[in-house]
């Protein structure tokens, strides 16, 4: 089963990167920067969801 965090953790990581591609394409540093750091704080959300699920599910 999904939870919150996982999915907000995927939608994060998807908001960055296409925040990051666009920095890239339009040679912005900042919003490219501020696009990785998305995707990495989407991965520890999403990584904490699937830390909770299996708590869930062991108990």
């Amino acid at each position: 089963m999904v939870n919150k965090d996982q999915v907000a953790g995927v939608a994060k990581q998807v908001k960055g990167s296409v925040k990051q591609a666009a920095g890239k394409a339009t040679g912005n540093r900042q919003t490219e920067a501020a696009g990785t750091a998305d995707k990495i704080a989407g991965k520890v959300q999403k990584a904490y969801g699937d830390v909770k699920d299996k708590v869930r599910k062991t108990l």
